[in-house]
């Protein structure tokens, strides 16, 4: 089970919590010991769920704390608080974020009960009418400004669709599931994963559900290309089922070995032979195009809840207690 899924129910939304272990430094983890990340200040002590760019100097996070959603981002220099629900004197939980640009960035999640998302149009962030749907947000992606897709669930999967007008329902899948990830390389070629191995495609027409060989929950999904897509998650937290990653080859999906029992909630990489994941324990595994290992040590026990990078040695990863890193070291 994703990890930000865990925790207490806040009204009509879903708050991480905070992991502790005393696991650093421990190879199976994925947190070795020696050089480890940049800790970055980033001006909150929420919990950050995901991140996302359009450059080096243009990075966004989001999460929350205490009942209420938090978007930070970073201009090139500082990371600071651009929303948060505070203000609104509102609930939110925010899980994912995505943009077609600097003046187009979405952050979706949950609030008041329903879907919940908010708009950056390059100076301002103003929030968006989802349909009322009764479900919570974790992911979103999207080819362009009018066409961006949403996944989520709380009692039922759901997808959300943006035509640049409106938000409306795309897909809805199983009854109790969710979905926790979205990716696609266009518009006719998407990924969405979630809960109890769950792995759909769209092929610009429809959503059809693809064997994935894995019961346990999947929590990310990204690739270079339509034949080479990763996809990573694990519920080690419920059913000591962790490290779980996948690979498609542009024809079925595929196991492969992570090292770790630990539960992985982000993947991104700059190439097909560097790619990273992350998760709980502070947990980094890279691939170097043969395998994956662990990578140079988090330095945090913290849970890690995504990554993102504007290249191989620009990379920001985001996670609990407003823990953000950058690297990676030049050990890695």
């Amino acid at each position: 089970m994703k990890l930000r899924l865990l925790a207490g129910l806040i009204p009509a939304v879903v708050a991480p919590f905070v992991l502790t272990s005393c696991h650093s430094g421990d190879p199976i983890s994925g947190n070795p010991t020696g050089p480890t990340w940049t800790v970055v200040t980033s001006g909150s002590l929420d919990y950050l769920n995901a991140v996302w760019g359009s450059s080096a100097s243009d990075v966004w996070s989001v999460g929350g704390v205490s009942n209420y959603g938090v978007i930070v981002r970073y201009d090139g220099t500082t990371w600071a608080t651009s929303w948060s629900s505070s203000t609104l004197g509102t609930a939110w939980f925010l899980g994912g974020v995505w943009g077609s640009s600097a003046s187009d960035v979405w952050a979706v999640g949950a609030t008041a009960g329903v879907a919940g998302i908010v708009h950056y149009n390059g100076s301002t962030w103003t929030i968006v009418p989802s349909g009322n749907v009764p479900q919570t947000l974790y992911g979103v992606w999207g080819t362009s400004t009018s066409d961006v897709w949403a996944v989520g669930g709380s009692t039922t999967a759901i997808i959300l669709h943006y035509d640049g007008t409106a938000w409306s329902t795309g897909f809805t899948g199983p009854s109790g599931q969710r979905f926790f990830g979205i990716w696609g390389t266009s518009a006719t070629n998407v990924w969405a994963v979630g809960t109890a191995g769950a792995i759909y495609h769209y092929d610009g027409t429809t959503w059809t559900t693809m064997p994935s060989g894995t019961t346990d929950d999947i929590s990310s999904v990204w690739g270079t290309s339509a034949s080479d897509v990763w996809a990573v998650g694990g519920s080690a937290v419920v059913n000591g089922a962790g490290g779980i990653i996948l690979h498609y080859n542009g024809t079925s999906w595929s196991p492969s070995t992570s090292g770790t029992v630990r539960d992985l909630y982000g993947v991104w990489g700059s190439s097909a032979s560097d790619v990273w994941a992350v998760g709980s324990f502070g947990t980094i595994l890279h691939f170097d195009g043969t395998s994956w290992s662990a990578g140079t040590s988090s330095g945090t026990t913290l849970f890690l809840g995504g990554l993102w990078g504007s290249s191989a040695t620009d990379i920001s990863i985001v996670g609990g207690g407003g823990t953000i890193l950058h690297g990676p070291p030049p050990a890695a």
